[in-house]
């Protein structure tokens, strides 16, 4: 990982930054929250799934918002540092309230673990070879990984069929890419997919509606 600017952290792995370039906190809100529906569906027991923990931002952008006892699940196959993920998040003080725990949480080693009314785990490895072990079903998806078109193995037909498999009646899922190969896979997993407003310059983002 390099530090662009001294603040944004990039992933030499993928050439690619953890989040946007316009303020990550507001993509996350329109992208992840807003593309799920959320926190309006939010309900006692709902389960959020995730591709890609990064930084941790989209855990804690919902967990600013849930009001009853939920459920996050994140798939990550590279963890970040705890000192890292520290000093990403100082671009975002709107959470310092609920990343303070979350980062004593990280820095001992818990990938399970309770952030308020959020009920976190965070499955560490190959999503191709960890999603498929998950026992739970996902009422929204985060569907987050680094762009498409330089991380395609977390983008595949193959993992996007078993994000269908493990997608709850009327779920939801949301990504930040248009990505025509993606759409395609989420259609072939069972998605009702649509093409959105994406956030800042971004012309276009992915929604979907679960129809199995």
């Amino acid at each position: 990982m390099e530090w662009r600017d001294g603040a944004l952290p990039v992933s030499t792995r993928f050439d690619d930054p953890y989040f946007s370039l316009q303020n990550g906190l507001d993509e996350t809100r329109h992208v992840f929250l807003a593309g799920n529906g959320l926190p309006e569906r939010l309900r006692p027991g709902f389960q959020i799934a995730e591709l890609g923990f990064g930084t941790g931002l989209n855990l804690l952008a919902t967990a600013l918002v849930a009001q009853v006892p939920i459920r996050f699940t994140s798939f990550e196959a590279f963890p970040m540092a705890a000192d890292d993920i520290a000093r990403a998040l100082t671009a975002f003080p709107q959470v310092a309230c609920v990343a303070a725990p979350f980062l004593q949480h990280w820095a001992q080693g818990a990938r399970v673990f309770q952030l308020g009314e959020v009920s976190v785990e965070v499955v560490i490895g190959d999503a191709r070879e960890t999603l498929p072990r998950w026992g739970q079903k996902a009422d929204a998806w985060f569907l987050d990984g680094f762009s498409p078109a330089k991380n395609p193995e977390l983008w595949g037909a193959d993992l996007m069929a078993d994000v269908g498999r493990h997608t709850a009646p009327d779920g939801t899922c949301a990504t930040y890419t248009a990505a025509g190969f993606v759409r395609r896979g989420l259609t072939a997993a069972g998605f009702a997919v649509e093409r959105c407003p994406g956030h800042g310059f971004k012309r276009h983002m992915t929604v979907g509606k679960f129809l199995a």
